[in-house]
C-alpha cells in the first residue's frame, strides 16, 4: 500500500513538473490533458486517475506555484540577519516577488490573473494558496512594527496594501516587457523596473514610519 501511495505521489509530481515546463515554454492554452501527458511520459488515463480530470490538475498546478513562490519569498532575505530591520526585509520580499514574476510570466498568470477562461480555482484553494506566500509579509509587518519601526494598528491590512502596491508595479512591468519598448518611460531596462519598485515599496515604508521625534515630544509634554 505504501509503495502504491509514494508511486502516485511521484506520478502526481511528474504530471505537475510537466504542466510548469509546458506553461513556462507554450503558455497556459498549452495546457492540455493529453499535452501534459505526453510531457510526462504517461497516458491520459494517468491524470484522471491522479487529478480526476483537466480542472483537477490545473488546481495542483496552480498550488505549486505559490509553493515555488514561498519557497523563493522565505528564502528571500540572504545575507540578511534577524537583527536587520523588518522593513530591509519587506523589500528583499519585494524584490523576490518581482525577479519569481518576470523569471515566470505565465505561471504568474495562471496564479494572479485568468488566461484560462474555464479555469476558476474555487475560494477555498484561492485562500490556501494566498495563505502560503501572504503570511510572510504579514510577519515582517508585524515585526516592523513590534520594533517600533512603522506604526500600524493591523498588520495584516497594511501588508496588504504593501502587497497590493508591490503586485501592481510588478503586474504593469510585466505587461511593459511583452511589448515594444517605450523609452524614456519609468520602465524601459529591467534595472529601471527594479528601481520603481524599490523607490515605491520605500515610499510605502516611511509613510508608516513612527515619528520618533513627534513620540519623543508628545512623551516630555
Amino acid at each position: 500500500m505504501a509503495a502504491d501511495v509514494t508511486a502516485s505521489s511521484e506520478l502526481r509530481d511528474r504530471f505537475v513538473a510537466a504542466g510548469l515546463n509546458i506553461l513556462q515554454a507554450d503558455g497556459p492554452a498549452e495546457l492540455t490533458v493529453r499535452r501534459v501527458a505526453e510531457a510526462a511520459g504517461s497516458s491520459t488515463m494517468g491524470i484522471y486517475s491522479c487529478f480526476g480530470g483537466r480542472a483537477g490538475m490545473l488546481d495542483a498546478i496552480y498550488s505549486r506555484g505559490f509553493e515555488l513562490l514561498r519557497d523563493a519569498l522565505a528564502a528571500a532575505p540572504t545575507g540578511i540577519t534577524a537583527a536587520d530591520p523588518s522593513t530591509k526585509r519587506i523589500l528583499a520580499l519585494a524584490r523576490t516577488y518581482r525577479r519569481f514574476a518576470l523569471a515566470n510570466p505565465s505561471l504568474y498568470a495562471l496564479m494572479f490573473e485568468r488566461p484560462l477562461p474555464d479555469f476558476d480555482p474555487s475560494p477555498q484553494l484561492r485562500a490556501q494558496a494566498l495563505e502560503m506566500t501572504f503570511k510572510l509579509l504579514v510577519a515582517e509587518v508585524g515585526a516592523a512594527a513590534e520594533y517600533g519601526l512603522i506604526t500600524t494598528t493591523d498588520p495584516t491590512r497594511t501588508a496588504y496594501l504593501l502587497w497590493t502596491a508591490i503586485h501592481g508595479m510588478v503586474s504593469i512591468e510585466l505587461t511593459h516587457a511583452v511589448r515594444s519598448p517605450l523609452p524614456g518611460w519609468f520602465l524601459d531596462s529591467p534595472e529601471a523596473g527594479e528601481q520603481v519598485l524599490v523607490e515605491g515599496v520605500a515610499s510605502l515604508l516611511a509613510g508608516l514610519e513612527v515619528d520618533s521625534q513627534a513620540n519623543a515630544s508628545h512623551t516630555d509634554g
